[in-house]
């Protein structure tokens, strides 16, 4: 069994890009399955083989607790690490060959707690990767850019897994997504396009950043894909088959 964690930032495409990544998977032949973690979702686009939501009620929490939204989503988060062994025993009953697995929508929630790890390393699978979601709509400007790229690089660091960065709504922001492209694989061009954006302070801080995302070998470049019209999803799998399968891709 091989697992692939999504992440991103909230309304970045989680839960939708979790159901074109498994119709992919299920109509080339291969046997994938969801795990849902995200405990206060009231709807998804997908049918779960295991929702988190069958052990960690949150409305009894809030009750339970006195607490707000929030609170609730942190206690729930926590309590999501102390059912490991049961949610672990259910993914091995379906033991499929891919796990998806479509984490928190506040993505702090699952990266920066303790328990987003601990539940990355509990859960039983030969090899695992993430794909981390940049938005669309979020990352039309270098700076904002910069920012999405570092806490993707920080969300790579947190969870110790070899990470895929993929650019989702892509039909909503038409040619600009060429020049995020080439931001993606090319620092110094981020760098400039910074520059002619920004004043000295930002251009300063945003420098350092890069300097430090090239260190941590960031431009790779990004996937494009389209949760709507499923273009990039061949390319996504390929990169995933990569890490997962040395390279031995789902026939489409």
């Amino acid at each position: 069994m091989k697992s692939v964690f999504i992440s991103g930032t909230a309304g970045s495409g989680k839960s939708l890009l979790t159901s074109k990544l498994h119709e992919y998977y299920t109509k080339n032949g291969a046997f994938a399955a969801i795990l849902n973690l995200d405990a206060g979702v009231e709807s998804l686009p997908y049918a779960c083989d295991i929702d988190v939501r069958d052990h960690v009620d949150l409305v009894s929490i809030m009750r339970q607790y006195d607490l707000g939204p929030n609170g609730s989503l942190i206690m729930a988060s926590d309590l999501i690490a102390s059912k490991i062994d049961d949610i672990r025993a259910q993914v091995d009953d379906v033991n499929p060959d891919y796990l998806i697995v479509d984490t928190p929508g506040q993505v702090e929630l699952f990266a920066y707690r303790s328990s987003g790890g601990y539940v990355v390393d509990n859960i039983s699978a030969g090899e695992k990767t993430s794909i981390f979601l940049f938005d669309g709509a979020l990352i039309t400007t270098p700076v904002n850019f910069v920012s999405i790229a570092l806490l993707s690089t920080s969300i790579r660091l947190r969870l110790g897994l070899p990470a895929i960065n993929a650019v989702t709504k892509t039909d909503l922001i038409g040619p600009k997504i060429r020049e995020i492209l080439r931001w993606s694989s090319s620092l110094s061009s981020l760098e400039d396009a910074v520059a002619a954006e920004s004043d000295g302070e930002t251009y300063t801080l945003t420098s350092s950043i890069l300097r430090g995302l090239n260190i941590g070998g960031f431009a790779q470049g990004l996937v494009p894909v389209s949760n709507v019209t499923g273009d990039g999803l061949v390319t996504l799998e390929g990169a995933l088959s990569r890490i997962l399968n040395r390279g031995e891709e789902v026939e489409d």
